[in-house]
């Protein structure tokens, strides 16, 4: 008799529909015949080619080729001001590749004559990827060239974002679809090179989530040597260590991430002091940037005739601001009923580092999206913001066009109109962090802690019991450290009684 084998589908996971699970994804779906059926059983039935990751994959490539159509006009015509920023086709590589010497063979970091305002893997990308374009000279060709190999290179990088982001909870697979479509990426991704950073972070956090802490170190270590932003990653490990007394992945993470970032920052240090500070040192003395809430305050304060901040207040303002931010996370996270989840607290960290940093660049948005897949994954919260984010991004051009080129004036917004929507972005990334903390608080409204699930993201933490948790309302019932002794002793000590007990019991019955 032939045996018969088990099906392979028994062995997929079962996967959350957001077509049954969003509201407002089950609205969008009467057109094309409702949501997903009661009899459809997506992770036990064969969806032949279409997998949910070749899937992804498509939508990434169309978003990727997306964008690139949006910077279609200078791509014929050349990056110049200030068509680049009416035509909304800003990139930073073309502006680099012609000011920073990349054009004339000059190498970041390794070139004492240059000056990169990047951290190290940023200047080695900028560096390499000028060499991997024929010819010498800033022409208008080899700048074109450059810009198409970055572009391609972040198409790529967004596809390993998506697919990672996808792998790291296998029942919500699709959550994905929110970086592979994301229209923050389509407008900002090619701006610079934060894809890199953001790339790298989901790496390290998809190894962190399968218990592999060394290899979430290396990563995040080397995304930190590209942008600064995945370092407060650790942040997040570190409250979730203190919460559940797992100290052994927060040292473990920390320690391989400096291992990483020194071994790419020593060597550059030792060849270019100058030049490796050079990013510190440009960081530290800038006067507020482009979109940040104190260059807002610094036009309205022109325009009015008040106070003006410099670089040196900026930069204690921003970092009291993000400080009292950090501590007022850590204060949700130790008194919350439940254990907060790692993508939310990363999300909470990076987001208020962003709202209270003295810059906030387009392209800033990159760092969220997939930490917002991961930790909130609803469609009507995500598109509102988005769709801020996009009218912030327009804005952004119309008022460069002004200042920085002297442009048209017909083309050009006012200075309140810009403000507005820079708080617009603000608001909108503040309502995030204010749903996100709600979940926290009230973990029954967490999309993702259902049918017994809880970290998915959190790899040693999922599932951990509380070792130091405050509770507000009945202090007495808090979990502390202290008390774990407490009990132990307690629970020992009936047991030392009963010796005595024993031992005249015996001596009676002799």
């Amino acid at each position: 008799m032939q045996e018969t084998k088990p099906h392979i589908q028994q062995k997929r996971a079962r996967f959350v529909v957001p077509t049954r699970s969003d509201t407002l994804l089950r609205n969008f779906t009467e057109l094309v015949g409702g949501p997903l059926g009661r009899r459809s059983s997506p992770g036990d039935m064969s969806p032949g080619f279409f997998t949910v990751e070749r899937v992804l994959i498509i939508l990434t490539i169309v978003a990727a080729l997306l964008s690139i159509l949006i910077k279609g006009y200078c791509r014929v015509n050349g990056w110049q001001a200030p068509q680049q920023f009416y035509a909304t086709c800003y990139s930073d590589f073309p502006e680099l590749f012609r000011s920073r010497g990349l054009a004339d063979g000059v190498f970041p970091f390794f070139d004492q004559k240059g000056v990169f305002e990047y951290p190290v893997i940023a200047g080695l990308i900028a560096g390499a990827t000028a060499w991997l374009v024929p010819g010498h000279g800033a022409s208008s060709e080899r700048v074109l060239g450059y810009f198409d190999v970055n572009a391609t290179l972040i198409a790529a990088l967004w596809i390993v974002t998506v697919l990672v982001t996808a792998r790291i909870n296998p029942r919500r697979p699709w959550d994905a679809a929110m970086v592979a479509l994301a229209p923050g990426i389509v407008l900002a991704g090619v701006i610079n090179w934060d894809m890199w950073a953001v790339a790298m972070l989901a790496v390290g956090m998809y190894f962190f989530a399968k218990e592999r802490p060394v290899l979430a170190g290396v990563f995040i270590g080397l995304g930190t040597a590209t942008k600064l932003y995945p370092v407060l990653i650790l942040g997040a490990v570190f409250l979730l260590a203190l919460r559940s007394g797992r100290f052994r992945a927060f040292f473990t993470t920390t320690l391989s991430a400096a291992v990483a970032w020194l071994a790419v920052n020593i060597p550059i240090a030792a060849v270019n002091p100058a030049g490796w500070r050079y990013f510190f040192d440009f960081t530290q003395d800038r006067p507020a940037g482009y979109s940040s809430l104190w260059f807002a305050y610094n036009l309205v304060a022109e325009r009015l005739h008040l106070v003006q901040l410099g670089p040196e207040a900026i930069n204690a303002l921003a970092l009291n601001v993000f400080l009292l931010a950090c501590v007022l996370i850590a204060g949700l996270a130790l008194t919350a009923a439940r254990r907060p989840r790692l993508a939310q607290l990363t999300f909470l960290i990076v987001a208020a580092f962003i709202l209270s940093n003295k810059v906030y660049s387009p392209q800033f948005v990159l760092w969220l999206v997939p930490l917002l897949a991961l930790a909130r994954p609803r469609w009507r919260d995500f598109l509102l913001w988005q769709a801020a984010e996009a009218l912030h991004w327009t804005a952004t051009w119309m008022y460069l066009g002004q200042t920085s080129s002297g442009g048209p004036a017909q083309n050009n917004i006012d200075m309140p109109y810009y403000v507005m929507a820079v708080m617009l972005h603000i608001a909108a990334t503040a309502y995030l962090m204010l749903r996100i903390a709600w979940d926290i608080w009230e973990p029954r409204l967490d999309p993702l802690r259902i049918r017994g699930v809880d970290d998915p993201h959190g790899g040693e933490f999922d599932h951990a019991k509380d070792w130091f948790r405050v509770d507000l309302k009945n202090p007495a019932a808090s979990v502390l450290p202290w008390r774990h002794v407490v009990s132990s002793l307690e629970e020992r000590r009936p047991a030392e009684d009963s010796v005595p007990s024993a031992k005249g019991e015996s001596e009676r019955d002799g």
